[in-house]
């Protein structure tokens, strides 16, 4: 295994006897796709073709074949995402459980013919391309295995995106969350509302760093995806087997969409209280909106501007969500949920009406009608709600003998685990599914390393070996109760990662570490082979390379990826020590 760098590390893998140890592909070369496999072919074509330079034909007389099959079989045996790959000297059998376990197995056979079979041109014409013989079988421990990309602080233009889906795709992992929407942006074209994207996608400057820091970018910052690129990425992950799951946060971390229609916003609290709340003690300088309204926010953190509890808010959103709905077939919709202050709530005449009129205490539990409106609407429509786990707070005093945190949510909500692993518990022993993305473990805007050479430093440091030792399922679960745990997402949020360079520098190499612990069955974190998976990193970084990723030297950064900050001045907020098991 160490000799392949194989990532991530398959269940077993054998290899053939010494001296008959190779399959030769060549001009001969042939690749049948038997039914249900065509589009892993044209993409097998695509990405190996491209790199070797070789055909693959359908027909004809070939030195060896490469054949892609579903067999039930192997989803009997491993499961659906399982696969077989069998090479001798003529054959390469590639067999799924179904054709995403064939695309899993087409990936580990990349990875089986070197790195340079990552590349996009063959470099030498005359190379001779080997597989070495050899039975793997192999599938996942996780079905949820995603990564939470934020292009809402920093807009990443679509070519990008599709570039991250490659990239996930290689690594196994088959879950992108898209947050799409947040105080300093509105990523998505929304037919029936177009300010959001006219004005709610634009910000006239942005902080340069932690919010603490004295310096700005000038420079307007934004962008958005149309209807047709969201429809495009969304074909182009089904075609790798990843599912894309959109976000639209609510009720909180809502300005840019107040910014577009100020009506959203809680429009009885006075102008003066409002603007103080917009600047945020951080400078203020919000661009303007319609009718003198608030801008898009300029600045991070938690901002006070929140929705108001209106029906005009709901059918608003309701109308947001229907054309999400046309444009995503995920089961799951992302509803955020998070930091969301309740100070205008409680200045709001208009607000303190609702809590009466609807029989709430207070306005936590306001927030929590909130959630639980689009949690019905949603499953009104055969869809699930998910939610950063403050969604289990607010719901309405439970009647006797009902536990307090299932109450009010349908049981298909699930819950993303974020400020630690206790939402998740409570939420897997409440009956709700979850997916485990502890900021003090798998939050990749974190550091990698102390020292001053990490560019805007921001939270715990997280090695590749800490990341590498994550473990999705807390040790207070019951079997029972860990089956809700889907699985795990490592979250990228961008405040200080402005450009795709940046981005790749603080997800790789560790999203590699984070594909092995969702993907295989790894033992017990004190237990694991660390320094086996850093040997076969050294051939991973290879492949990297081939891909053109920015990713962040073992060594350190490079002089081009450090961030210098002008003397007495912070970029940063990194904090000290081991962080918190919560």
């Amino acid at each position: 295994m160490a000799d392949a760098g194989l990532i991530p590390a398959p269940r077993r893998i054998s290899y053939g006897p010494p001296g008959r140890g190779v399959c030769v592909l060549d001009d001969t070369t042939l690749l049948e796709d038997r039914p249900g496999t065509e589009h892993i072919a044209r993409r097998l074509r695509s990405t190996v073709g491209g790199a070797t330079g070789l055909p693959l034909r359908t027909g004809g007389d070939g030195r060896s074949t490469i054949v892609l099959r579903i067999d039930p079989s192997v989803a009997r045996g491993i499961g659906e995402e399982g696969y077989r790959i069998a090479v001798d000297s003529h054959r390469v059998d590639i067999a799924g459980g179904s054709a995403r376990g064939v695309s899993w197995g087409v990936q580990t056979f990349r990875q089986l013919l070197g790195p340079e079979a990552f590349r996009r041109a063959p470099l030498d014409p005359g190379y001779e391309w080997t597989v070495p013989c050899v039975v793997v079988e192999d599938a996942p421990r996780f079905r949820w295995r995603g990564l939470m990309l934020d292009v809402a602080r920093h807009f990443m233009p679509k070519d990008g995106v599709l570039r991250y889906l490659d990239l996930l795709a290689a690594h196994k992992l088959n879950v992108l969350h898209l947050h799409l929407t947040d105080d300093q942006g509105w990523r998505i074209e929304i037919e029936r509302h177009p300010e959001l994207t006219e004005v709610g996608s634009w910000r006239e400057r942005t902080k340069y760093g932690h919010r603490s820091s004295p310096l700005w970018d000038p420079r307007p910052h934004g962008g958005y995806y149309t209807r047709d690129d969201i429809r495009e990425i969304v074909a182009y992950a089904a075609e790798r087997h990843v599912t894309v799951v959109p976000e639209i946060d609510l009720p909180g971390h809502s300005q840019a969409a107040i910014a577009a229609y100020p009506e959203l916003g809680n429009t009885d609290i006075t102008a003066a209280s409002s603007a103080a709340a917009g600047s945020g003690g951080s400078g203020g300088h919000e661009a303007s909106g319609g009718n003198g309204s608030l801008g898009v926010w300029t600045t991070w953190g938690v901002n006070p501007n929140v929705l108001a509890p209106t029906d005009h808010t709901l059918r608003f959103y309701e109308g947001v969500l229907e054309e999400i709905l046309a444009l995503f077939p995920s089961p799951f919709v992302h509803i955020g949920g998070d930091e969301c202050p309740t100070d205008q709530w409680k200045a709001s005449p208009a607000a303190q009406a609702r809590i009466k009129e609807l029989g709430l205490h207070d306005e936590r539990e306001l927030h929590g009608w909130f959630i639980r409106h689009f949690d019905r609407w949603l499953a009104d429509r055969g869809r699930r709600l998910i939610g950063w786990d403050e969604i289990l707070e607010g719901s309405p005093r439970a009647p006797a003998g009902c536990r307090p945190a299932a109450y009010g949510l349908t049981q298909g909500a699930a819950v993303s685990s974020w400020r630690g692993y206790a939402g998740g518990i409570a939420a897997a022993r409440a009956g709700h599914d979850v997916v485990m993305c502890p900021e003090q473990q798998i939050y990749l805007d974190h550091r990698q390393a102390p020292g001053e050479d990490e560019p805007m430093p921001i939270g715990y440091v997280r090695t590749l070996e800490d990341v590498y030792r994550f473990e999705p399922v807390p040790p207070q679960l019951t079997p029972g109760e860990a089956a809700h745990v889907l699985g795990a997402q490592a979250n990228v949020w961008t405040e200080v990662m402005e450009d795709q360079q940046r981005v790749d520098y603080q997800v790789f190499p560790r999203l590699a570490a984070f594909a092995e612990v969702v993907w295989s069955g790894l033992p017990a974190p004190a237990e694991r082979d660390f320094p086996d998976f850093e040997t076969r990193m050294g051939v991973h970084y290879r492949r990297l390379d081939a891909l053109g990723v920015a990713y962040r030297p073992p060594t350190g950064p490079r002089p081009w990826q450090r961030r210098p900050a002008p003397e007495g001045v912070g970029l940063g907020r990194p904090i000290e020590g081991a962080p918190p098991i919560v």
